[in-house]
């Protein structure tokens, strides 16, 4: 769906009206607060915007999943740094490609801050949402305080993160599969880096594999991780590799396994979804569905939950923008849906959504995407017992250590 279309479903078409409204406040005492923080950002206009990028390097090599070939050892990320005249500097991802931001960074350069961002609301143009993340971590830096405490707790809700990381490593490499065995290590592996949830990529049996054996894979793959590794969630995510009726073959050959996720096992619509459902409800079965990872059309996810089809929404961070997830999410709230941006490819993601998560809840889990990095320093982040702390350095508290 494209952006117009899909920040229309959320009502978010006029960002610059709609995201301003104060009425989610109960107290005009808030309101107040909220004024003087940003008058402080008043007191800072953007005087540069820089360009560069940061390596991430995955701990090992991440394989195929139902529909696309190796995913490498890492990504290398766009990123932008944003300067003012006082001396503050943010950073972040960028939405969408370098090239579409240099063209509209102008717009941005001797602007007061506050006349871009609001700490109550976000950005306040859609246009600038190619800066959305590193406006956050600016307007952070200049407030002295965790993305999180801007958007209202003092302490981080503390969210439980994921292993993203467990795909058709298996089957690598070609000349000699590594087989179940493989799968079991890389849990080990996560396991000791502290995840209490693993999220199985299935459907070998789309792409890599015949149906039958891939099926049969998907089955063993599920069954000795989660005889493994008893103390921990169970999550799968099938890439939209299944028919309905193949998913539940699935299904019945892990019977006794629970599931904590069902993700995308094939391409959303009402009446699969709606078989999907029955047949859980007829087996006694209550994984949460998750779907709408990316590009997803809004209005059809709405859709879905009001059908109660749909547990999880999955919209990635960058995709809809920190903004606009921080006016999905009160609605999310309204209709008892939960949320887990998607992550995947980047740590920093991962980062992102734990402060969302930190200073809104109602996120279920987090992504994980393990990464060392020469560029950034990650260090105020930690992960212990299957939950994902942010950091509480201002901003979204990583420091970039490459000169841009």
């Amino acid at each position: 769906m494209k952006r117009s279309n899909f920040l229309q479903a959320l009502g978010i078409g006029a960002l610059s009206t709609t995201l301003l409204s104060h009425n989610s406040y109960s107290s005009s005492l808030l309101e107040r607060l909220a004024d003087r923080r940003d008058d402080d950002l008043s007191y800072h206009k953007i005087s540069n915007i820089r360009f560069s990028d940061v390596r991430l390097q995955y701990p090992r090599l991440v394989g195929k999943n139902a529909r696309l070939d190796l995913h490498g050892y890492g990504p290398r990320v766009e990123i932008c740094v944003i300067e003012t005249d006082k001396g503050a500097t943010g950073w972040g991802s960028l939405r969408g490609s370098r090239r579409d931001a240099e063209n509209i960074s102008a717009q941005l350069i001797g602007k007061k801050l506050s006349d871009v961002f609001a700490t109550d609301v976000g950005i306040l143009n859609d246009s600038h949402l190619a800066f959305d993340i590193a406006l956050h971590d600016l307007a952070g830096v200049v407030l002295n305080k965790p993305v999180y405490a801007m958007l209202g707790q003092s302490e981080p809700i503390i969210t439980d993160c994921y292993s993203g990381m467990i795909y058709f490593d298996d089957l690598e490499p070609t000349h000699q599969p590594g087989g179940v065995d493989r799968i079991l290590e890389e849990c080990r592996s996560d396991y000791d880096l502290g995840y209490r949830q693993f999220k199985l990529k299935i459907g070998r049996g789309h792409r890599w594999m015949p149906f039958e054996k891939g099926l049969a894979r998907d089955i063993e793959v599920t069954k000795a991780v989660a005889n493994a590794f008893p103390d921990c969630d169970i999550l799968v995510d099938g890439n939209n590799g299944f028919s309905v009726g193949e998913f539940i073959q699935y299904l019945d050959g892990i019977a006794g396994v629970k599931l904590f996720w069902i993700e995308e096992p094939f391409h959303e619509t009402v009446p699969q979804y709606e078989k999907l459902r029955a047949y859980l409800n007829k087996n006694g079965l209550n994984p949460l569905l998750a779907d709408g990872e990316a590009d997803a059309d809004q209005q059809f996810l709405h859709t879905l939950i009001d059908k109660n089809l749909l547990d999880v929404h999955l919209t990635d961070i960058e995709e809809l923008g920190f903004t606009n997830w921080r006016k999905l999410i009160p609605q999310l709230k309204k209709t008892k849906t939960l949320a887990s941006p998607h992550a995947w490819g980047s740590l920093l993601k991962s980062y992102y959504t734990a402060h969302l998560a930190g200073g809104l809840g109602n996120v279920i889990t987090i992504e994980g995407v393990s990464s060392t990095s020469e560029d950034v320093d990650l260090s105020g982040y930690r992960l212990a017992n299957g939950k994902l702390i942010p950091s509480s350095l201002p901003g979204f508290g990583m420091r970039l250590l490459k000169e841009v």
